[in-house]
């Protein structure tokens, strides 16, 4: 275990006064099929991970899958003695489909599943830490993944029963719910390349139908918490988008980063505009683009006048995840473009690079933390005065490095950026989410990509968990709640 003095050398000299608001929660986050595990136990079906991983191992960086994970099904009690430790004021973690609803539908709900996570959430509230709950981080179950998945319109009604079940199930608990995570990755890496599951490449298109599907699907569990619920158990619903900050690389290019900043909320202006429907200078361009390349309507789908009004305002805060920032500038003649996670950049012949000077823990994931107060500014002007939660902020190295001396500073330096957000440019901010508690199951990179506070030792069957040096750093952030930790003593 680390010393906190040992942790605090790491740092430059704290400044007074850099406290965080009152009411100000921090938490940590994971996901189901990241940490679970026990993919088959009980009547549990498969997700379209576990199908795509045991399908296509050679697309795993280390040729892994997600069958046992962190093993938190069956260690949820550690996962919640970890949060405890922390201080946390609330842990995001998410629902399995597939392990609460085996057919997808709800005309069967399991008990092994709802046994799961009401120990979870029980376990939570009675060491006084809140569940926040995510209801899709993914994995879909692969019996819906056979009617088309999230290119099929039906799938909205389906996300509005399982959210029933859900809302019905742990919503006198559960008071923060968020129905999707990270629309943008979900829809434009797995059916732009489909190198993500479910493994479906439909470019230009699969992911733009994706888009309009889920943003439906959204509508529809935030509508019927508002008839059925809201009343009875007095919750806040929203989702959370991943963003990055674009700046222009070059003078005469602010056009086209502001473009991309657009691109990346086109899971955001349909419900958080005034006006509602997609960002105009996105639909703009790609119906361009899609008239250029013969096509009779836009590959990017129109909303109807009701859909517009049925989707706009379906929101109590808005859920942010934030890691990188890119540099923006016309792309050369033959320069390759597809960059993780937007194909429109391609689309749009438009470059999307890293400053050099922008410190790398993995090739993608580059520290720029000005990035993220710009970011929040620009929500701002863009959405209005309305609350934001940082639902996910964090930083990986690719190996399992105790003294994570870079993760301290990247958790540091951003926290000094969501302080000013609030302070100098009044933004608000009420909640703030490290990504992750735990290492874990990182998709498509396997277990070669460490995020977590906590390390896993995925050599051992019983996966020991040891805090690193961020895990003792973020703890005496919560505890002084302030970045100024001179008064502080011990962990």
């Amino acid at each position: 275990m680390y010393r906190l003095s040992v942790v605090l050398s790491l740092l430059v000299a704290a400044c007074v006064g850099r406290k965080f608001p009152p009411g100000f929660k921090f938490g940590a986050a994971t996901a189901s099929y990241q940490v679970e595990g026990a993919w088959n136990v009980s009547d549990k079906s498969p997700s379209i991970w576990d199908t795509f991983t045991h399908d296509n191992p050679d697309l795993i960086a280390d040729k892994s899958n997600g069958d046992v994970a962190c093993d938190s099904y069956r260690l949820w009690e550690t996962d919640i003695g970890l949060a405890k430790d922390l201080g946390l004021d609330f842990y995001r973690f998410s629902i399995s489909w597939p392990r609460l609803l085996p057919n997808g539908h709800s005309n069967y709900v399991s008990e092994d599943g709802k046994r799961y996570y009401n120990n979870l959430i029980n376990g939570l509230i009675e060491n006084g830490i809140e569940p926040v709950v995510t209801l899709y981080h993914w994995d879909l179950p692969q019996k819906l993944q056979e009617f088309g998945g999230w290119t099929n319109p039906d799938l909205a009604s389906s996300f509005e029963e399982y959210a029933d079940v859900a809302f019905g199930l742990f919503g006198d608990r559960v008071k923060t719910w968020l129905t999707f995570n990270e629309p943008v990755s979900f829809c434009e890496i797995s059916y732009e390349a489909g190198k993500t599951a479910p493994g479906v490449a439909l470019p230009g298109i699969g992911n733009y139908i994706c888009a309009k599907v889920v943003m439906l699907a959204h509508a529809r569990a935030y509508r019927l918490y508002d008839t059925k619920f809201r009343a009875k158990y007095r919750g806040k619903v929203g989702l959370t988008n991943q963003h990055l900050w674009f700046e222009p690389k070059n003078s005469g290019e602010e056009e086209n980063a502001e473009l991309m900043r657009n691109l990346m909320a086109l899971y955001s202006y349909p419900i958080y505009s005034k006006t509602g429907g997609w960002p105009p200078s996105v639909e703009k361009r790609i119906a361009e683009i899609s008239a250029k390349q013969g096509y009779s309507r836009s590959r990017l789908p129109e909303f109807t006048p009701e859909e517009i009004e049925f989707i706009k305002g379906t929101y109590d805060f808005y859920g942010l995840n934030y890691y990188t920032s890119r540099l923006v500038e016309t792309a050369k003649p033959g320069e390759k473009l597809t960059w993780f996670p937007l194909s429109g950049s391609s689309e749009f012949g438009l470059a999307l690079t890293a400053d050099p000077s922008w410190k790398a823990g993995l090739a993608w994931l580059v520290s720029y933390p000005p990035g993220f107060r710009r970011l929040l500014l620009w929500l701002k002007q863009q959405f209005g005065d309305i609350e934001f939660k940082i639902m996910e902020n964090g930083y990986a190295t690719s190996e399992p490095v105790m003294y994570d001396e870079e993760r301290v500073n990247y958790y540091r330096d951003h926290l000094e950026q969501v302080l000013l957000a609030i302070n100098e440019d009044k933004v608000f901010v009420t909640a703030y989410t490290a990504w992750s508690l735990i290492d874990n199951y990182e998709w498509t990179s396997g277990y070669t990509s460490r995020f977590g506070l906590v390390n896993v030792d995925f050599n051992d069957p019983n996966r020991k968990r040891t805090p690193r040096a961020s895990a003792h750093y973020y703890a005496a952030v919560i505890k002084s709640h302030s970045l100024d930790l001179s008064q502080s003593r011990g962990y």
